[in-house]
């Protein structure tokens, strides 16, 4: 900036010769610098409280944004924040379907020493294994007086042995606070909650981390702290599950068998009400797994699930309700049924000589091989493993269990003649209860596609068609037919009419071939089958019953009576009223030209 000189030459001069005084232009001129420099101080000044007032303006809307953010949100607890790794140890509680708890947490202290700060190692040692006689107090000994700085003891404890070591009084004795699951209903629906341990450890908390069913199932959700606490409903009913296990455990008594399985089903939205298998555990004390022999000998075992089982005559419906559906023939259409059946080297018998012919409706009552077989055939290799596909046989279940997988059905690779055959009425194909039960509900709600599941209350989207509506309700009426008159008529149950199939099924040596006298007997069902709403599957591992004085394997001197005495526990508490009188559902009536004999 060039400021203008106070006294300037020129006119200074020029004042001289007119004898003006020089000292007034010096006066003028610093006037003038004064007041540029006042307007210059007042424009700074405007400028800074500009900026200030918009400062303040900026700070008090903020302040009253978040002020009426804040009065909108819901109330929330303040939560502190520490650096550091920090073990999450909550866990969200498992209910059933009426909110009663599976599985919730329990606090607990773990139990660690630290023996530089001990007063009598020696003694310590001893009095710990008074109170844990599962501790080795030599090994336990020598850890307090060697040169070990810190050795854990327990990981968790009860009230009472806490107390016991605190009234040891060595100093040396340490708790550490933390959680524990806990299954306050013991071994009640062992298998699908599993069990948890502990992840990450500290001496102040632990993580707690699901090692198999749902527990392991559902480990990341139950462990997300942003669920706030919600607890994880399964579709469960805790009363039926109870009835079902009972029932279950005395049937697998009285039968002799060495294991047992039932699941309970929905059959409109695949929810599953209650699933057992025996033998069981208790979660809170989970047994080692099993490292050598038969993995079915564990009781970590889930039948219902893993088991893979020729499910046999139960089958048998399959072939026929699709060949009802294709309207290949009708419940009175005469099929032959003269045995023994050759097929390539093979031979195929009927249990008895049935005659030459039988009835649709009778080849499912008399549980014929021969007839089913015709009728497999008249289907072909290709339609029949396409509808077994859609029926869900080919694949393992989608249940919500990390065993799911292990469960995927034993499926021929090649399918000729034979294995078109036998898979039939149930031989070649080896899959679980739970396969079955889905593919029963499938029938029973008409014949739309069912998938399992144990969460309560989703919004699940209708399964694909498998089976026209028609067809579906006609194989229900052959299924009544079977607990009239046929080989499950030990399941008919005053007030509630069943429709269902028996399927016994002799067991595969593991070198191959069949054992002479060990069997799997099944029996799955449905009821009312009036107003088709639960499907029910129950089978029998090795079973021997000795009703009549003898020794008998079949599934309707075994499997059924145990299904029957199930039904009538659990149908009340399933809210279903008993009928005075059971209907009986009509079998559909050909005309008489729609009658026929089919043969090879």
């Amino acid at each position: 900036m060039i400021r203008t000189p106070l006294r300037p030459l020129a006119r200074i001069l020029s004042a001289r010769d007119k004898g003006e005084n020089p000292d007034a232009i010096e006066a003028e001129n610093r006037a003038a610098r004064h007041a540029e420099i006042q307007t210059n101080a007042r424009r700074r000044a405007r400028t800074r409280l500009g900026v200030m007032a918009g400062c303040f303006v900026i700070a008090f809307g903020t302040v009253g944004v978040r002020m009426g953010s804040l009065a909108a949100s819901q109330p929330s607890e303040p939560r502190t924040q520490a650096s550091g790794a920090r073990i999450i140890s909550q866990r969200a509680d498992i209910t059933d379907r009426r909110g009663r708890v599976l599985a919730t947490n329990l606090t607990t202290h773990s139990l660690y020493a630290q023996p530089p700060l001990m007063v009598d190692p020696a003694r310590a040692a001893r009095e710990l294994g008074k109170v844990f006689p599962d501790l080795d107090v030599a090994r336990l000994t020598k850890d307090f007086t060697g040169t070990r700085k810190f050795v854990w003891i327990r990981k968790v404890m009860s009230p009472e042995q806490m107390q016991a070591v605190h009234d040891i009084g060595d100093p040396g004795l340490l708790f550490g606070p933390r959680e524990m699951r806990l299954y306050p209903n013991g071994k009640l629906a062992s298998h699908i909650l599993g069990g948890a341990g502990f992840g990450a450890e500290g001496v102040s908390s632990a993580e707690v981390v699901g090692v198999a069913g749902v527990e392991k199932a559902f480990d990341a959700w139950l462990r997300d702290p942003g669920n706030e606490g919600s607890p994880l409903q399964l579709s469960l009913d805790l009363t039926v599950q109870q009835a079902m296990e009972e029932v279950l455990g005395n049937g697998m008594k009285v039968m002799r068998a060495k294991g047992a399985a039932a699941i309970l089903m929905d059959v409109h939205t695949g929810e599953i009400i209650a699933m057992a298998s025996l033998p069981d555990f208790d979660p809170n004390n989970r047994p080692a797994p099993l490292l050598k022999g038969d993995a079915s000998d564990s009781p970590l075992f889930n039948r219902a699930v893993q088991g893979q089982y020729e499910l046999g005559s139960t089958f048998k419906i399959f072939p026929v309700a699709q060949a009802l559906d294709l309207k290949l023939l009708n419940p009175n259409t005469m099929v032959s049924t003269k045995t023994p059946m050759k097929i390539g080297k093979y031979l195929i018998r009927d249990f008895h000589n049935y005659g030459a012919a039988l009835s649709v409706t009778d080849i499912i009552v008399k549980s014929s091989n021969v007839g089913t077989v015709r009728i497999a055939q008249m289907l072909g290799p290709e339609r029949q493993q396409d509808f077994l596909r859609k029926l869900g046989f080919f694949e393992a279940t989608p249940v919500e269990m990390v065993e799911a997988p292990t469960g995927k059905p034993l499926v021929p690779s090649r399918w000729p003649a034979v294995t078109s055959a036998t898979v039939a009425f149930g031989h070649g194909l080896a899959a679980s209860p739970l396969h079955l039960a889905s593919a029963y509900a499938t029938l029973a709600n008409g014949g739309r596609q069912v998938r399992p599941t144990l969460i309560a209350g989703r919004d699940r989207a209708e399964g694909p068609r498998v089976l026209s509506e028609g067809a579906a309700r006609t194989a229900l009426g052959l299924l009544r037919q079977v607990v009239v008159r046929g080989t499950a008529r030990q399941a008919e149950v005053e007030g509630y009419a069943i429709a269902g199939k028996t399927g016994t099924a002799d067991k595969p040596r593991p070198g191959g071939g069949y054992y002479g006298n060990k069997v799997v007997s099944t029996f799955a069902s449905v009821f009312p089958v009036d107003r088709p709403k639960y499907a029910l599957v129950l089978s029998l591992d090795e079973p021997t019953s000795a009703a009549g004085g003898g020794e008998s394997r079949v599934a309707g001197t075994t499997a059924v009576p145990v299904a029957a005495e199930l039904v009538r526990r659990v149908a009340p508490l399933l809210g279903l009223q008993p009928e005075v009188k059971a209907p009986l559902p009509t079998v559909e009536r050909a005309p008489d030209d729609g009658l026929k004999l089919v043969s090879n």
